[in-house]
Parts: C-alpha cells; structure tokens; sequence
C-alpha cells in the first residue's frame, strides 16, 4: 500500500504488516518495545505496591527528565512522557537490589 502524507512524501507501508492466513489478523514484522504513560506507572506503582505511597506525577516526571527511565526522545511526546517498560521493570528490581 502506498501514500503521500500532507507534505506530498511517499509512504511505502507494504512488507511493514505480515500477512496472515485468510481470516487472520495481520501483525507487525517486528517487535517494538512496549512503552507505557506516566498515568500506567502511577497505576502499576500503586496497584502493585512498589512504593508506598505511591510516587507523584512530579516526580515520575523529573526521573523522566533525569535520565533514570529511559524514555521515547528526550521530553514529553504529543501524548506525554513515554517509557519504555524493560526500562521501567530494571528500576523496580533495582530498588530491591539496593
């Protein structure tokens, strides 16, 4: 399948879908890493109670900003902070390494 964007360049998407058997769903022919927002930290970080109380937005932010989660770029994407969760799940095995 090919495209132009609005800037008038080519999207060339065909080999970037598997295609599946007749009535199967089509799936990615790579892996990307999971990442998850700021609001599925705070979430987990509760549920999970990996430190409590849980962490605040602010700070999640700053160890954002800080380099301790390795996130998508180098601030906030068009829908927030994005983290990678192996990023995420070295952290919290890290704290109980101490």
């Amino acid at each position: 399948m090919e495209g132009r964007n609005d800037m008038g360049d080519t999207n060339d998407t065909q080999g970037f879908w598997k295609n599946g058997k007749s009535g199967e769903k089509r799936s990615l022919d790579f892996k990307p890493r999971v990442k998850m927002r700021l609001s599925e930290l705070e979430r987990v970080i509760r549920n999970q109670r990996i430190i409590v109380p849980p962490l605040s937005r602010q700070t999640l932010i700053k160890m954002c900003e800080e380099g301790i989660f390795e996130t998508v770029g180098t601030g906030p994407t068009i829908v927030g902070w994005l983290v990678y969760e192996d990023s995420f799940i070295r952290w919290v095995k890290s704290l109980d390494e101490g």
